[in-house]
């Protein structure tokens, strides 16, 4: 197959290709995180990244390739979630500012813009680590140079490039040493590989071959989180209930090849595709036993019937959501006048936006002067666009943004350069650390002063975090079982137990020191204000002179959530 240029159209499948990729394996690239924690979302991040571009692209009617790439790098940019998709959108930041004059695409047009896109991420990142997404868009910039040296054929060019990307990846593992530890490969280089991949197979008229779902085992718990997720990003804003178009959000679980009615051998494609036309919001996600469907349709007894076509039915739920819209906005209506801001459209002075999870939590950090919230944190990073849209609807003359978490912060130092008013990024990696951010904060000061002292008093707490593992692996030198409580101690794993409240205790115990004064004890779902209490118990045991506090925060993933200063 020789391919001697790439015009917009090619460009457009190349693109709307790799979107497909990323989300058929988004969970598949999820579960190559390091850590065995229930928030390893670089596939879901790299996928909605990558989803915004695809969109920007399809929107596009030019028939020149460099407004068409520009398209892409906007969409990226404004939909770069976590600092994988943020690299990604860096890397076609680059590529799209290399053929910006280009009308096609020539063998060495598109390898010197993969190799800019690559010169652009390392440009990015204030300190480039090898044995991740950088290593790989690095070998594959390299072998692409190579090969357009040797042929004008695009096809073989990009064959090349995928192939030493994927080579990259694979020495991930000997250039990261907890890589090897915990026998992955780099998951942003994962999701790299992928849309490569993709792109070789347009330019070689391929079917997208490496989905790899079969050989991947997919969790009930992590099919519960891409549905709900989904349900929560469609169900944002203050929609009217007659404006939904598909009123019945329909979810079941297949089990292949159960039931009477069952006659099909189950193909994703053909599943999904008959499923498509029926509304939208559509998620299927499967192993080699079930399906896990989530829709929004108005025909819900045709979703359920096709799905009665493969095997038997379980965990079938269809809720009305026009009467559930109604039903938040009668209880929004409700609550208005306390929401309501001052009458007075004077803007202030200082916004200062805090990124949570957690009706509780919400509560706890407006109660310490945060003005602003952007619902969002582990497994659901908000987008630079999210950030810049809070920053701007604000009415503020400048702002201060808390990611607290640091996924969060290339988005946010994105945001940085696109808000309409001055912003900066006080870079909080955990929810203590944003509390005691806020206690730094001087009203009077310059905002840039602000950064400064705020940044410079997270050293001053402890943060523990207590989690249940979601796989088994070793690492650090634990040996942990899917299930097991673990106490992540600033960010490092250092307890494990069966029992929360074991694991819970013996995290606060290395956390406090004789410096130790305060604790405070945020308790979330799976855990109880009993749980907090018993941990209070134990630390004044410890130290009886100590100040604890207990919140409720309402956060998921961390069931309790422990600052000590």
């Amino acid at each position: 197959m020789s391919v001697t240029k790439i015009t917009t159209k090619e460009f457009d499948q190349m693109v709307q290709a790799a979107a497909v990729v990323l989300k058929n394996n988004a969970e598949f690239i999820n579960s190559l995180n390091v850590f065995p924690v229930p928030d390893g979302d670089t596939g879901t991040n790299m996928n909605l990244s990558f989803a915004s571009g695809a969109k920007y692209v399809a929107a596009s009617s030019t028939t020149k390739i460099g407004e068409q790439a520009q398209a892409l790098a906007k969409g990226l940019l404004m939909g770069a979630r976590g600092n994988s998709g943020v690299i990604l959108s860096q890397i076609f930041r680059g590529f799209s500012k290399d053929v910006a004059d280009k009308t096609t695409l020539s063998t060495v047009d598109f390898a010197e813009a993969i190799t800019a896109g690559a010169k652009t991420a390392y440009q990015s990142v204030m300190k480039p680590t090898e044995g991740t997404i950088l290593t790989v868009i690095r070998y594959a910039a390299n072998a692409g140079q190579r090969t357009a040296e040797k042929t004008d054929n695009l096809s073989e060019v990009a064959d090349e490039i995928a192939k030493a990307a994927d080579l990259a990846l694979q020495k991930t593992p000997d250039l990261l040493p907890v890589l090897k530890q915990v026998g992955v490969v780099d998951s942003g280089g994962q999701g790299l590989v992928f849309v490569l991949q993709a792109f070789a197979d347009v330019l070689n008229q391929r079917q997208p071959s490496n989905d790899v779902r079969a050989k991947f085992n997919v969790e009930s718990n992590k099919m519960d989180q891409l549905v709900n997720q989904d349900h929560h990003e469609s169900a944002q804003g203050q929609l009217n209930p007659a404006d939904i178009v598909y009123g019945y959000c329909t979810q079941m679980t297949v089990r292949f090849g159960k039931g009477k009615a069952a006659d099909k051998k189950f193909d994703y494609d053909t599943f999904y595709n008959y499923l498509a036309p029926l509304g939208d919001s559509l998620l299927v996600i499967n192993d080699d036993e079930v399906a896990k469907v989530h829709v929004h349709t108005e025909q819900p007894g045709k979703v359920l019937a096709w799905g009665q076509q493969f095997g038997d039915l379980v965990n079938i739920k269809i809720d009305n959501m026009r009467d559930q819209q109604a039903t938040i906005m009668e209880t929004d209506a409700a609550d208005q006048p306390k929401q309501q801001p001052e009458k007075s459209e004077q803007p202030r002075d200082l916004a200062i936006i805090a990124i949570v999870t957690g009706q509780g939590m919400e509560k706890l950090f407006r109660s310490v002067g945060v003005t602003s919230i952007i619902s969002g944190g582990q497994t659901m990073n908000p987008s630079t666009e999210d950030i810049v849209k809070a920053v701007n609807q604000s009415h503020a003359k400048q702002a201060l943004v808390l990611p607290n978490n640091k996924n969060i912060f290339l988005a946010a130092e994105q945001a940085e350069k696109l808000t309409d008013i001055p912003m900066k990024v006080v870079h909080t990696k955990t929810i203590p650390q944003g509390l005691t951010a806020m206690f730094s904060l001087n009203p009077e000061a310059s905002l840039v002063t602000n950064q400064k002292n705020m940044d410079s008093s997270l050293e001053m707490v402890k943060s523990g975090q207590l989690t249940a593992a979601v796989r088994d692996t070793q690492i650090n030198g634990f040996d942990i079982k899917k299930g097991q409580y673990m106490g992540i101690i600033d960010g490092e794993i250092q307890v494990i137990s069966d029992e929360l409240d074991v694991a819970a205790t013996k995290t606060v115990k290395k956390m406090l020191d004789a410096d130790s004064e305060n604790v405070t004890i945020i308790y979330g779902q799976g855990a109880s204000e009993q749980d907090a209490k018993q941990i209070e118990e134990f630390a004044l045991k410890q130290d009886s002179e100590l100040e604890v506090e207990i919140h409720q925060g309402d956060q998921p993933v961390y069931p309790l959530i422990v600052a000590v200063e």
